[in-house]
């Protein structure tokens, strides 16, 4: 079993910021990619950003400048730190994670439960 745990989500002003974690537990191998989607109300979820275990990462292009995704290698969990926060940047947040469980299985994707963001006028 695997689980991906999500916190940090929250209620904040425009303008403000917000520190997003999510651990990944469990039967793990090893993990590759690990990422960051939202959803708001009545849209699809889409890429926020995501970061391999090497580090490199990519941006969706409504976050970059203001969203910053990084990871603990050691403690399996990833971050994003969000800054400049908009309205428009209310959704709820998922984890994503593609987590090997042996060395001979494949990638496996994992999600998390969710965080609500929620960002005021």
């Amino acid at each position: 079993q695997v689980q991906l745990v999500e916190s940090g989500g929250g209620l904040v002003q425009a303008g403000g910021s917000l520190r997003l974690s999510c651990a990944a537990s469990g039967n793990i191998f090893s993990i590759d990619d690990m990422g960051w989607y939202r959803q708001a109300p009545g849209k699809q979820r889409e890429l926020v950003a995501t970061i391999t275990i090497r580090g490199n990462t990519n941006y969706a292009d409504s976050v970059k400048g203001r969203f910053t995704i990084s990871r603990d290698n050691a403690k399996n969990t990833i971050f994003l730190q969000m800054n400049s926060l908009k309205p428009e940047d209310t959704a709820v947040y998922y984890c994503k994670a593609e987590i090997r469980s042996a060395w001979f299985d494949r990638d496996h994707d994992y999600w998390g439960q969710g965080t609500q963001v929620s960002v005021s006028a």
